[in-house]
């Protein structure tokens, strides 16, 4: 039975994660909701995650030491929790992106896929 394409992208999303956060955050410290939105936009559009698994996944990270968030507030805004990657997880998302090329790369072989 073949999984319907909305079910595959959702699987491969949780799977990846990790991943999107840690080479974002990789660039600059972000929200939350900026997150979102760049996972969005850069994915064109085929990527989305609700606020509530992002968040779930951002504390996990947090909790793993792989990144640390801190609270900022600026004038005329509402209150936001910033995260920056630390060291460790500069560590886990070169680890992770040499797994992801290889899976890839495997994927790609045996399916007879064109590299985007």
């Amino acid at each position: 039975m073949m999984m319907p394409l909305d079910s595959t992208i959702d699987a491969a999303k949780k799977g990846s994660a990790d991943l999107l956060i840690l080479a974002l955050l990789a660039e600059e410290p972000l929200h939350g909701y900026d997150i979102a939105g760049r996972i969005e936009s850069q994915s064109g559009g085929t990527l989305r995650f609700t606020l509530a698994s992002l968040y779930a996944t951002l504390y996990r990270l947090e909790d793993r030491e792989l990144i640390r968030g801190r609270w900022v507030e600026r004038a005329g805004q509402r209150r936001r929790r910033y995260y920056r990657i630390t060291s460790k997880g500069r560590t886990a998302l070169a680890s992770q992106r040499d797994d992801w090329n290889r899976f890839i790369a495997a994927v790609t072989q045996v399916a007879g896929l064109r590299p985007a």
